[in-house]
């Protein structure tokens, strides 16, 4: 049966029938020239067969008819599928997540709309929270047609998604079109400004502008994109910033400041949603995005639209995808543990290649599972969230979008990792800021947010954890992020108001103090670096950590080996091994007294050498600061709390922006 309902798009009022529906999520297609993202649209994937555990899963099987090929996409919403062929749309970007509309929103139903040309069958599946997969409904296809399938969303409560496969008879089938609709009722469609911070990256910086400017279905829901620049390399001066700004039609807005990282960049986005425009007008949403992504404006659409519909105000966040390797997903949700205060996602919801294995065949995708924050690589927060929480954490980097977060949930706002809303940003994975300038950060701030909401005596776990880390840095020869997780928690048992003084030279001071440290000095002329000598026999051993009972008197040992024993004459003047970056852990370069270790981008290594003067030095002060954290934690824990209104308002940022003018 062919039904034709009415409905609006979220960027008219314009109602055309009895009962107005609003889109909240597009079909979409990846362009042509962006294949290697295309399992994120479409899933060739359609043979069910029983996993391990005998549950029906739908792998990949596919034959080659059922992969589309390039040309078949038609255009960002059209998608031809070949004569006998059949694709799913079963995917991450167009499958439809109603277990979160379900939990987080009072929509009881959704509709699916889809337009087709040609011969063929469209056929609705959903899912529960166990990744079984149900059928719903089928229609076959002759001419053109509009297609309408009304869904309940009754049974969605822990988990679930829908989605359509389509099927080419023997003349194919073309999809002009499909989307997701809700009743529109009452709901206003909400504006947003979104809020890019931008440190010498003008080129990632004016592409992304363009990006929102080419999207027509943004321009009735973005207010203003601010780009808080903070560089030396201005966004202005890149070539094409000139036509970037035209295309906005006068809803760009470049701000400059000093350098004060994310949490001083975002909230300067924060504040200026906070004062509205030079109309007056003010939007009802603030959107945090990096300036080193790439971004799919249809998320844009979804999170906006979705944060409308929720119960509550809610921050809405979007998921992260590599850059370089499309189809990997950084996490699902990301939690943090309150009583070791790790954060990160749960077990298998972190490092997940839709390319390998798609949506349908993983079941623990189709459980709706709540996160305690997002990070800031794109995250909506509504106005009134900051109007009653106020302003980011003044931290620089690491922690303030977790801490957000945390600090929203205690005056009754959540947030949600939508699915479905992502974007695609630069990854981390060939980093390790643990060892750099960041591992001040990582410390100062996780042991702030720590005193701030763990609720546990003394921190649960958080003070061990933090007397491992400066430990496991000391003995593998890291004495310069050693050194720098030791700064940090001298800046925290200073308290609370110091950090909006610290917020541009807490960063400066961190990166000075590598040219002290001889392994944070890395060369990309591996030839130059001394070669491997020694006169210690040593056996092959694979690098693991030691097991739980060894653990103590191993790290004893250890210790009175690093302290005690002098290094090998000959380590002095040359490395005892070559070691890969992988290997580079606690537990296996404390075996050697020099190494050349090749840094996590492979593009060159540093010298390593135990120093027992330091590992003395470094040890004794870790345990003077961390017995002093310990018997202060209490009185330093009400401390923050009770600056943490005042540090996060609006006046005292604003005094910090004031402070920290851009150098002309």
């Amino acid at each position: 049966m062919t039904e034709t309902v009415a409905y609006i798009s979220p960027l008219t009022t314009t109602v055309a029938g009895s009962e107005p529906l609003r889109e909240v999520a597009r079909v979409r297609f990846p362009a042509r020239g962006d294949i290697d993202a295309a399992p994120l649209y479409v899933d060739p994937a359609r043979v069910p067969e029983p996993d391990a555990d005998g549950e029906i899963v739908m792998v990949s099987t596919a034959s080659n008819d059922d992969i589309p090929h390039p040309d078949d996409y038609l255009s960002d919403r059209s998608l031809r599928v070949s004569p006998g062929g059949r694709v799913s749309l079963g995917s991450y970007f167009n499958a439809f997540p109603a277990s979160y509309w379900r939990w987080w929103t009072d929509v009881t139903s959704v509709v699916l709309r889809v337009l087709t040309t040609g011969d063929g069958n469209v056929i609705v599946f959903r899912s529960n929270a166990r990744g079984q997969i149900q059928r719903v409904d089928s229609r076959r296809l002759k001419g053109t047609e509009e297609n309408v399938f009304e869904l309940p969303l009754t049974p969605f409560s822990d988990g679930g998604w829908y989605w359509f496969d389509l099927a080419g008879g023997d003349s194919g089938l073309v999809l002009e079109e499909a989307s997701w609709l809700v009743p529109a009722g009452e709901t206003p469609v909400g504006t947003v400004n979104l809020g890019m911070t931008t440190f010498n990256r003008p080129d990632y910086a004016v592409a992304n502008v363009r990006a929102i400017a080419a999207a027509p279905e943004l321009r009735g829901v973005v207010h203003e994109m601010l780009v808080v620049d903070q560089g030396t390399q201005l966004v202005t001066d890149e070539p094409d910033f000139a036509a970037a700004e035209a295309e906005m039609e006068g809803r760009l807005r470049i701000i400059r400041q000093g350098n004060m990282g994310g949490s001083g960049g975002y909230a300067r986005g924060m504040y200026e949603t906070l004062q509205g425009s030079a109309s007056g007008t003010k939007a009802d949403y603030f959107m945090t995005l990096d300036d080193d992504i790439k971004i799919e404006p249809e998320s844009i659409l979804r999170a906006v639209t979705f944060a409308d519909y929720c119960r509550t105000p809610t921050i809405v966040g979007s998921h992260m995808f590599d850059l370089h390797n499309r189809t990997m997903m950084n996490a699902f949700a990301e939690i943090v543990d309150p009583w070791s205060f790790r954060w990160g996602p749960p077990e298998g919801l972190g490092q997940i290649d839709l390319a390998s294995r798609g949506l349908r065949s993983r079941r623990i995708l189709h459980r709706r599972w709540d996160a305690d924050y997002n990070g800031w690589w794109m995250c909506l927060i509504p106005r009134v969230v900051l109007e009653e929480v106020g302003l980011s954490l003044p931290v620089f980097i690491k922690w303030d979008d977790s801490e957000y977060s945390l600090r929203a949930r205690t005056h009754g706002f959540p947030t949600v990792s939508l699915p479905g809303s992502a974007v695609w940003h630069v990854s981390w994975a060939d980093k390790d800021d643990a060892v750099d300038w960041q591992a001040y950060f990582h410390e100062r701030n996780r042991t702030i947010v720590a005193l701030l909401y763990s609720g546990f005596l003394k921190g649960g776990r958080m003070l061990r954890e933090s007397a491992m880390i400066a430990t496991k840095h000391t003995i593998s020869m890291q004495y310069y992020a050693s050194r720098l997780v030791l700064d940090g928690l001298t800046d925290v048992l200073a308290g609370p108001e110091g950090l909006h003084g610290q917020i541009v030279s807490a960063a400066a001071r961190a990166r000075g103090l590598k040219a002290e440290y001889i392994e944070a000095q890395t060369t990309r002329d591996i030839g130059s670096l001394p070669p491997v000598r020694t006169k210690k026999p040593q056996r092959r051993r694979e690098a693991k950590p030691p097991s739980t009972p060894a653990l103590i008197p191993w790290t004893v040992s250890t210790l009175v080996r690093q302290v005690v024993l002098p290094p090998r004459p000959l380590s002095k003047e040359y490395p005892e091994a070559a070691i890969a970056n992988a290997d580079s852990k606690w537990y296996w370069l404390p075996r050697f007294d020099s190494a050349v270790v090749t840094n996590a981008d492979g593009t060159g290594a540093s010298v390593h050498r135990r120093d027992p003067a330091l590992v003395r030095q470094l040890t004794l002060e870790s345990v003077r600061l961390h017995s002093e954290l310990g018997r202060r934690w209490e009185s330093l824990a009400a401390a923050y709390r009770e600056a943490l209104p005042r540090i996060t308002s609006p006046e005292a940022w604003a005094a910090t922006f004031a402070a920290n003018s851009a150098d002309e």
